[in-house]
């Protein structure tokens, strides 16, 4: 049976398309509070969520809640509908992949939202006056026109969005324009102590966090296991390795520039500084390349596949096309099928190579396509070609597999590197990305007594969409009628406490000998509200 989010508003207009929402499951307690914290602050600000958490569904609800406000607002001239014909709550939702186009309509239709409200916009694929858009970060910088239409716009995998990004960043020079706006932005991961995401931080400031190691300890998401493959360079590797080392090493020592940013500012000098500065990016691409296609990353890859798993689906990473070619290539001459799927393949050869993948073969290589938002909970395997040192990308690799699936005990993450290298770090980072934030807070401000209080009473409720624990009952007296709860306890079945949502009292031990505002009354106010 399809369970309504909560009850539409009655207006006297066509109601929003978003209205139509329904989860055929409960929203949990977490993902709730996300709901409200977005709401308490005014709709505009970031939730930072693991991958597999359900960022997606948490959306989904804040546009169903945020029509409904805009729904209910005063008109302008009396007499005249909340929301007319031309003012329709139309929401855009941003997606970095064209993949996640196609993702995010799906689940639209299964959660009771009618496909001609739902327009797509990409390419060629260009779905117009629709209330619901979903499109791509690139194609709405070409199309501003899209932002000011929208009553409400879904930046996914918002540190994408950032200051660095001189050209998608300008996306905020036209939603700040009406202060109107209702913005969400959602991100597995955001450095809140680097720069380059002041602007995000600053018009979206993030208010929820939830993060991998909660997730995997409540038991949203499958535990990651993270295994070291270490490798090392043949003799002729390493003196290409050593002998680029070098070059970069005494080009950063001569101009006292260590970073490619730095570097890159020399490129404009000309001459002699300008050809050093070339020499430097050309030894950097070297040494990766040779990194990310190094004999012996191929051949422990091929023998991981062929003894260990053959036979299900197994997901490769790599940081160059020319290593995957190549570990395709070793594959093949084992006669294991394999797929490359890149930024080059069309988005319904990627609909056809995904479906097939797990029946017609086994090992789906990539090298960036499918790192981000891409769900595939049935995965249980993944290799990660180490060479990259960027937390945010390795975070979303390793999304990619923790999401539960039954029978699912738990997600393999193979980390090939060699050592003594650059690659070393990237083990680091994979390995701190599968154990980071160890009970992350409930919310930025940390676990205060009160934080926790009401993440309790939010179970509670969550729980009473299950099983019915809170009980509501009508007192009369000579003065009034008055309305009490009753909810049975956590740790006994048999036992009720009585809570007076008046008065703000309860029967259980917590309000008996601290007098504190317990998880018991909170809950009742939440499901009285």
């Amino acid at each position: 049976m399809l369970i309504p989010a909560v009850a539409a508003p009655t207006t006297t207009t066509a109601a929003a398309a978003i209205s139509n929402l329904r989860y055929p499951f409960h929203l949990r307690g977490h993902q709730l509070q996300a709901v409200d914290a977005w709401i308490s602050n005014g709709m505009r600000s970031s939730i930072i969520y693991s991958s597999g958490t359900g960022k997606t569904e948490i959306a989904f609800e804040c546009a169903r809640r945020a029509a409904a406000i805009y729904a209910f607002k005063k008109p302008d001239v009396e007499g005249s509908s909340p929301l007319s014909s031309h003012q329709q709550f139309n929401i855009l939702n941003l997606v970095p992949r064209i993949v996640l186009i196609n993702q995010n309509l799906k689940r639209l239709i299964d959660y009771g939202i009618p496909r001609e409200k739902i327009g797509v916009y990409f390419g060629e694929q260009k779905e117009i006056d629709k209330e619901i858009i979903i499109s791509t970060y690139q194609s709405v910088i070409y199309n501003p026109w899209l932002v000011h239409r929208s009553k409400m716009v879904v930046f996914d995998e918002v540190h994408l969005v950032s200051d660095s990004a001189k050209v998608l960043s300008k996306i905020f020079d036209i939603v700040i324009e009406d202060p109107t706006k209702a913005l969400l932005g959602m991100t597995a991961t955001i450095n809140e102590n680097e720069s380059k995401y002041s602007t995000i931080l600053t018009v979206l400031p993030p208010i929820k966090k939830y993060m991998l190691k909660e997730a995997v300890a409540d038991g949203r998401l499958t535990r990651p296991v993270v295994i070291p493959i270490k490798v090392s360079l043949t003799e002729k590797e390493q003196k290409l390795y050593d002998s680029c080392s070098a070059k970069i090493k005494n080009i950063s020592i001569r101009f006292k520039r260590y970073d490619a940013n730095s570097m890159t500012l020399l490129l404009t000098k000309g001459g002699f500084v300008a050809g050093m500065a070339k020499a430097w990016f050309s030894n950097v691409r070297r040494r990766k390349f040779l990194l990310a296609c190094a004999d012996h990353k191929m051949y422990a890859v091929v023998d991981l596949i062929v003894k260990k798993h053959s036979n299900e689906r197994v997901m490769v990473f790599s940081e160059t096309l020319d290593s995957i070619i190549k570990l395709q290539s070793k594959l093949q001459s084992e006669r294991v099928a394999s797929i490359v799927i890149d930024s080059s393949i069309s988005s319904a050869d990627r609909q056809k190579i995904l479906s097939g993948w797990g029946k017609e073969f086994f090992i789906l290589l990539s090298v960036h396509t499918l790192e981000i938002g891409y769900d595939v909970p049935e995965v249980g395997v993944e290799i990660i070609l180490a060479t990259t040192s960027n937390m945010n990308q390795v975070i979303q690799r390793i999304g990619r597999i923790v999401r539960k699936y039954e029978g699912k005990k738990k997600a393999l993450i193979y980390v090939v590197y060699v050592s003594d290298t650059k690659d070393d770090n990237t083990f680091e980072i994979v390995k701190k990305a599968a154990e980071m934030n160890k009970r992350a807070p409930s919310t930025i401000a940390g676990d205060t007594e009160e934080n926790l209080r009401i993440k309790k009473a939010y179970d509670i409720v969550e729980l009473n969409s299950y099983e019915p624990i809170i009980l509501e009952k009508e007192e009369r007296d000579s003065d009034h009628n008055q309305k009490l709860f009753q909810v049975r306890s956590s740790k006994e079945r048999d036992r009720f406490y009585q809570v007076d949502t008046e008065m703000k009292t309860c029967t259980c031990p917590d309000f008996t000998f601290k007098g504190s505002r317990c998880k018991h009354i909170v809950a009742t106010e939440i499901v009285k509200s």
